[in-house]
């Protein structure tokens, strides 16, 4: 089966269960301080699980295009991905368990052909906060699963959130296709690593608030949230040993065979790695995405470094990741339309990675032999300089031992594994966090500084480019952080002028009005947009007087004299040709 068929089977599904289909949002999150890409499909729908009215509606569905990077260095195996897409169906505040469990059950066994005893599912155990889950396993047995197809786990396995601190959280039950081998052990469940269970959906359960003593209440408005893996799906529905050999990936893999002259077969990790990192890679430069030294852009950059890397390794010689990225456009634009729109954005910034990166190669080389040449008479090189080397030049350490063992040294590997151990688990934590701040929990500081961007970015456009476009912006409690597109430093004249017009706004104590209404209407507006591509059939219109018309989630104040006032702190450079201004608002002598 092809992925484009179960994406519409499973919109086709929900729609049946009138649901409203919305658009995949954009791998940058919205306002969202505390993570670098959207790495759920619940993601963009935050403040409408915390009880903002959504535009499209109370029962929603989509596909998702997602990105986690906390396991960059583990892509390569059978189940690791960067990028992703997740099937998902929300519920804010409609129907629960009694409709969510059935729906998920009916798709499985009816389009995807599953049969029961192909499937295990979990609930939540209970504990100090929250009953045992008895509800959702009486649901499942009458549907037909037998008890020993039932496993309780605790909140580590079956319990989702808070986002934050606080807010919405809740017990779920997973489902796994169940492979048929046999258990490992007595203790063998879906809970257990040694491959006998797949999991592909979770269906999430909103129905306890968690307050800021660690208290659990009953929400008011109870939500479904839920999530399946398209790939993972894929790999169950046609019966494949791994994601890696669905339709998905296999055009993209023919175009490396092609490239290098290999098979498959001949690195199997070398394969797969391109072709996760460059699928990633496209879909992040299509959303505005550019290698940078520091957040997203130094992803994107360690990516495309990543699988140049294994290029060079499967010997393809030369700069053609673009060609590899040309097969990922050609079959994914029909569901995401964005990508053949950036097409010749997203060639050039690949090829002038891959390019800069030949050139680093040849400088890391260098290194490598000064390294060797101040080595003296140890023959063990220093596991600290040989990290630097893998940090500064992305040498892998199998390019170093190699090299070393030429010459006849070794590689003091626990050295430098101390130092990856916590080069991997400083990236999970700047890219696997939780909500802390931003959207999730709308708070009077963050909501203000949200306001503020809004009159930033009128005034950007207003006073230093009527072609500016917001690349990014990153609130906390403390200060916002707005990046946008520009090849030029913002003069202090102009700086002066912005902070003025803001200012002004802020004085002028201007009304914020929220609107609904339909994309086009939005455009007729005159409202600005980030991405079109992840918009519904209806959107919100923020107006700010007459200074700024915006397509915008929220939250916002409801006059901007309660900014009291804005000033700018920063303005540096964020990435060959983005720009960034950070600001603060409040009271200034």
């Amino acid at each position: 089966m092809e992925a484009q068929e179960l994406r519409e089977a499973f919109i086709n599904h929900f729609k049946s269960k009138n649901h409203a289909q919305i658009r995949s949002a954009s791998l940058i999150p919205e306002n969202d301080p505390t993570v670098l890409f959207t790495t759920a499909g619940m993601h963009p729908l935050v403040p409408y699980l915390l009880g903002q009215k959504h535009p499209a509606g109370t029962r929603l569905c989509d596909f998702q295009k997602c990105v986690r990077t906390g396991d960059i260095d583990e892509v390569g195996d059978a189940s690791h991905l960067t990028f992703f897409e997740m099937l998902g169906n929300w519920s804010l505040g409609d129907y629960f368990k009694r409709e969510s469990i059935p729906w998920s059950l009916e798709f499985l066994t009816g389009f995807m052909g599953i049969r029961m005893d192909q499937l295990a599912v979990t609930a939540f155990a209970g504990d100090e906060n929250a009953p045992r889950d008895e509800e959702t396993a009486s649901i499942w047995r009458s549907l037909g699963m037998k008890d020993d197809q039932i496993f309780f786990y605790g909140k580590e396995d079956n319990w989702w959130g808070p986002a934050g601190q606080t807010g919405p959280c809740g017990p779920d039950t997973e489902i796994f296709f169940d492979d048929g081998r046999p258990k490992c052990g007595p203790s063998c469940g879906p809970s257990c690593h040694c491959g006998k269970y797949t999991e592909i959906w979770n269906n999430v359960f909103m129905e306890y608030n968690k307050d800021a003593d660690g208290k659990f209440t009953p929400l008011k408005q109870k939500n479904v949230d839920t999530g399946m893996g398209l790939e993972r799906a894929l790999r169950v529905i046609n019966h494949v040993e791994t994601v890696y050999d669905t339709p998905l990936f296999k055009p993209i893999i023919a175009k490396i065979e092609e490239l290098s002259g290999k098979k498959y077969e001949d690195d199997v990790k070398a394969f797969r790695v391109i072709a996760d990192h460059l699928r990633a890679s496209t879909f992040l430069i299509a959303d505005g995405v550019v290698p940078a030294r520091m957040g997203g852009g130094y992803i994107l950059r360690r990516l495309i470094r990543r699988a140049s890397r294994y290029m060079s390794a499967l010997g393809i010689e030369g700069v053609h990741m673009a060609e590899v990225s040309d097969v990922i456009i050609r079959d994914y634009s029909s569901a995401y339309p964005e990508l053949s729109e950036n097409a010749e954005n997203i060639r050039t910034t690949i090829t002038n990675e891959e390019q800069k990166f030949h050139s680093t190669l040849k400088k890391g080389l260098r290194k490598f032999d000064q390294m060797v040449a101040e080595q003296g008479d140890s023959k063990v090189l220093n596991g600290d300089k040989v990290f630097q080397l893998f940090d500064t030049f992305g040498f892998p350490i199998e390019l170093t031992k190699e090299l070393a063992e030429e010459r006849g040294y070794q590689v003091d590997i626990d050295e430098f594994n101390n130092h990856f151990k916590q080069h991997q688990e400083t990236s999970r934590a700047d890219t696997n966090q939780v909500f802390k701040g931003g959207l999730a929990d709308a708070s009077v500081e963050t909501t203000k500084l949200h306001t503020a961007t809004h009159l930033l970015n009128a005034g950007l456009r207003k006073i230093v480019s009527a072609d500016i476009r917001q690349k990014g912006s990153n609130i906390t409690a403390e200060r916002l952080r707005f990046d946008f597109n520009l090849d030029r430093k913002v003069t202090d004249e102009e700086l002066a002028q912005l902070e003025k017009f803001v200012n002004d706004a802020i004085k002028a104590d201007l009304p914020v009005v929220c609107e609904e209404m339909t994309l086009d209407e939005a455009r007729a507006k005159g409202a600005i947009g980030v991405f079109d591509s992840k918009y519904g059939e209806k959107v919100k219109v923020y107006s700010i007087g007459d200074v700024s018309v915006e397509i915008c989630g929220g939250p916002h104040v409801q006059h901007t004299g309660e900014l009291q006032g804005f000033k700018i702190q920063k303005e540096q450079s964020a990435a060959a040709g983005v720009r960034r201004i950070k600001a603060v608002v409040g009271k200034f002598d």
